[in-house]
Formats: C-alpha cells, structure tokens, sequence
C-alpha cells in the first residue's frame, strides 16, 4: 500500500499530486481539519444573518444581485452544481481526475473556503476507495476557475452524475451504494466552495510536467546516441564552453551529454577524421534542451505554488469573520506557464527529428540510407521519420499559446478569461507527442550504432542501445514499426530506459 499523502493545504508538493494520481491514498491533517471547521463557521454565521453576502445567499456570476431566501440556500447550491456541470467530450483519465481530487482537497484545507470539514473528508474517502468522478475535457475557459469540469467532480459527492470504479463507468448512486456510502447534503457556499479553482488545469500540467522533465533526461541520452551514431565530436560539450555561458539547464545538459558519452570507442575512431564541426542538431544539443529544461524549471516553481493556494470565491477570513471577493480563481498565472511548458517541450521534438533525418538520409552520414541494408527493396525508417515530422508539425500548431485567447462569458461579468484547460491540454498532447518522436530517434539511433558494430559507444551510449535491443530486434527487413515505435516509447514512458543509463552512468540530472 503507497504511502499516504497529508493533505494540510500548505505543503503538498508536484511530486505528491504525481503519487495521489498513480494510486496513494490522502489523510487530511488535524490542523487543517480545524482550520475548515473555523471557515465553515464564519459561513454558518453570514447564512443566519441579513447582509448580502455573495455565493451565500446571492446568485451567481451576473446574477450576483439576486438575493435567495434562507430556506432556498440549499437549492442554491445543488442548482449550481447540476447547471454547471455542463462540460463535454471524452472523460479525462483517471490519474487526471485522482490529482484533480487531491488539489481541490489540499486547496479547501487551507480554510478560506468555509465548506464543511465531512464534505472535504468524503473527497479523500472517493480516493482511497477508487471511486473516481467522470469528467468530461472540455468546457472551462480558465476564468472562475475550472467550473464545469469540477461541477462535475462535486456532483458525484451529492450522488449524481457518473464515476469510474476499476476502470468501469456507473453510476455514482450505484457505486456509493456499493461502497456504503450515503449522498451528502451541501450547505451554504459548498456548491460555489467545490468549484471555483484552478485544479483541472494544474493537475493536467503538472503531471504533464513530470513526463516533460523526464524527457529532457532523455533527450540528453537518445542525442548522445545518435551523435555516436554520426561519429559527431563531443568537444561542443566541453565544459569550459558552458561555464562561458552559465545558462543553468545548459549546463546541467552538457554535463549529463558528458557523462553519457564517457569512454567511447567509437569517438576514439574518428579522432583525426578532421571534421571541424557537426550541425546544430548535435552541436547544440546542451543549448535547446537545456532551454526547455529551464521553461520545464519555470513551469515547476509556479506550480508549486498553486499546489497550495486558495483559489476560491468569496474567500473566507476566520481569524476576522468576513468573506470577501475577489479574483483568486482565475487561471491566468497558470495558462501562461503551461503555454510555456507547450513550447519548452516542442523544441526537444523538433531538434529530436532533425537528427532523425540525418541518420536517416545518406547524403547526411556515412550510414545507408534509411539505415537498411537493402534499400529499395526496403524502405527501412522512411516512414518512421516521416510520423516524426508529422508529430513536430502538428506540434508546432498545437504550440500557439492558449493565453492569449479570452471570450467573455457571464453576459459580460466574467470578461476575461484564462483559457488554462486548452493550455494544459495542448501541453499534454505536445509532451506525449514528443515522447514518440524520441522514441522514433532511439530505434533510429539503436540501428545505426549496429552498423558500427563491434565498435562501442560512450556507457551510456552502450547501455541504452543494449536497453533497446533487450526489447526491439534490429530490423534487417522492413516489418510493421507501429509495435516497435510504441514499444520503445513504452522504454521511454516507463523511466526504465533512464534507469539501465543511469546504472552504467551515475545519476543524471
């Protein structure tokens, strides 16, 4: 059984929301159960009262001037949640909607939120039963936070709507039924408390995020590969180079290039071929990937910020007894980096398929051509390269920042939004794109180090190519690549391509 991720609002960290989205359950801290109960409270008090209190006894968006009867507080909310719920396409994954449970947790257990403490606690219940809500993609522009797809994520806790229980989608009575659970009632403000927020967008960029960041690792290694593959020099990696220019990610791409590299016979080989200098796609591997390392950086520190914060409207102040609005629930800090994090992960693919094309063309190398030994009666990796260029292309569409757009929505209140689902959306699908443009460069790069055989390449180099051919046969007649390229991108997904160069190698970082 994972370890158990405590949910206090202040110190969940990316990697934890990575753990809550591969199956650790959630306790919530004693403190923040405290805190959520001194909120709820204030919100109990201003629901008794007679002042007009926005998202308590008001309708909401234009409607914010609406004042609801006391005996209508209840209606209010649960009206809320059901006409939200208006979201739409294909159910996001589970792990999505797991870490989008824990962030929307972790953020009402900070107390600014005033639900009640069982109704957060029933959140946590969901996830350690695997009990997962069923929301659909599409639907939110970013503005008062996520609020279809969360309505849809709150709806299960009152009994409505659909959840995935291993895997099979029911209904939520049913599925709370079987699990010996009872459909809660909301109060004041727990509609409006459940939805306003970030947590859709951060949680798909985050564990986006996670799979960019290792492929920046990898990226390092598949390169290294297809330089040896080249009989490219490793004199562009030396380190006085990169310490002329102290960029941080650089520098931390020239040295893992470095390490990979170590003991080559292959570069041994050529050392007096006189070749000046190799293109930009392996010269200037430490620059490109080490620029999307720094994006991937930029995009880690903002989020680990969001992880904690409140992202809710009216905020509660239990210390001072007041809610009060404001705007906290808009995603723009967040589509903005995630929009960063879209064109950070592109370049690794596009300088990845241009050293495909240089293994693969034979007026770039000394390698046959489309790296088969019998040309023309195969055709080798043509096509493979080919679905490399077609996945970079379509990723430089998909690269258009997100948060340049803003549709007014609420006849006018809600008049500029983030649009941070599209943006984590679209970085998620440009990442998993990238995964198999590299995956294409490491059998690419595999199959030509065969040709140079018995010659070795650097550690790292020999063990990612043993990596490969523990699972990929090299091909020496054309056969259907599909299987190969996803069982490579499986290597890559997976970490375990990172973990074999990393026993030879040392950690790389």
């Amino acid at each position: 059984m994972p370890t158990k991720v405590t949910i206090d609002g202040r110190t969940l960290s990316l990697d934890d929301v990575v753990r809550v989205a591969d199956g650790a359950p959630c306790a919530l801290a004693p403190a923040a159960r405290r805190r959520v109960a001194a909120s709820r409270a204030v919100v109990d008090r201003a629901a008794r009262g007679s002042a007009q209190v926005y998202g308590v006894n008001t309708g909401f968006g234009h409607l914010a001037t609406v004042r609801i009867a006391k005996e209508h507080l209840e209606d209010l909310q649960l009206n809320l949640l059901r006409s939200h719920a208006a979201g739409v396409g294909s159910p996001l994954p589970e792990r999505v909607v797991r870490a989008i449970l824990a962030l929307r947790a972790n953020c009402l257990a900070r107390g600014h939120s005033g639900l009640a403490p069982a109704t957060l606690e029933r959140m946590l219940v969901m996830l350690a039963r695997g009990i997962v809500p069923v929301v659909p993609e599409k639907g939110s522009v970013g503005a008062s936070g996520d609020l279809a797809p969360l309505a849809h994520v709150a709806l299960t806790l009152v009994g409505e709507g659909e959840v995935f229980v291993k895997g099979r989608r029911r209904t939520t009575g049913a599925a709370l039924k079987a699990a010996r659970l009872s459909p809660l009632s909301l109060g004041a403000k727990e509609g409006i408390a459940l939805i306003n927020g970030t947590q859709v967008m951060t949680a798909i960029g985050i564990l986006a995020l996670a799979r960019a960041e290792r492929l920046a690792r990898t990226a390092d290694v598949v390169g290294a590969m297809t330089l040896e593959a080249l009989k490219g020099s490793h004199r562009a990696f030396d380190r006085r180079i990169h310490d002329a220019r102290p960029q941080r990610g650089q520098g931390v791409s020239a040295a893992n290039l470095r390490k990979v590299l170590r003991d080559s016979a292959i570069e041994r080989s050529h050392a007096d071929c006189g070749r000046v200098q190799d293109a930009y796609s392996l010269r200037c591997m430490p620059q490109v990937h080490g620029a999307a390392r720094d994006g991937f950086a930029h995009v880690r520190e903002v989020l680990a910020i969001e992880v904690n914060a409140s992202t809710d409207n009216p905020m509660v102040f239990a210390e001072d007894g007041e809610l009060v609005s404001g705007g906290n629930f808009h995603g723009q800090p967040v589509a903005v980096v995630l929009d960063h994090l879209a064109i950070a992960a592109c370049s690794l693919g596009t300088i990845a398929e241009r050293r495909i094309e240089r293994l693969c063309n034979p007026a770039l190398s000394d390698l046959p051509a489309f790296l088969t030994e019998d040309a023309g009666l195969n055709s080798g990796f043509m096509m493979a390269h080919v679905t490399a260029a077609a996945l970079v292309s379509e990723n430089k569409v998909l690269a258009h920042p997100a948060s340049v757009d803003s549709v007014p929505t609420s006849a006018g209140k809600e008049d500029h939004v983030s649009m941070g689902v599209h943006a984590a959306r679209k970085a998620a699908e440009i990442v998993g794109n990238v995964e198999t443009v590299l995956a294409i460069e490491l059998l690419a790069a595999a199959q030509a180090l065969d040709f140079l055989a018995p010659l070795k390449g650097g550690r790292g180099v020999a063990a990612a190519h043993r990596a490969v051919r523990r699972r990929v046969a090299r091909l020496r007649r054309d056969r259907e690549m599909a299987p190969d390229i996803e069982t490579a991108r499986a290597l890559i997904e997976s970490g375990d391509l990172l973990t074999d160069v990393e026993r030879a190698v040392g950690p790389l970082n």
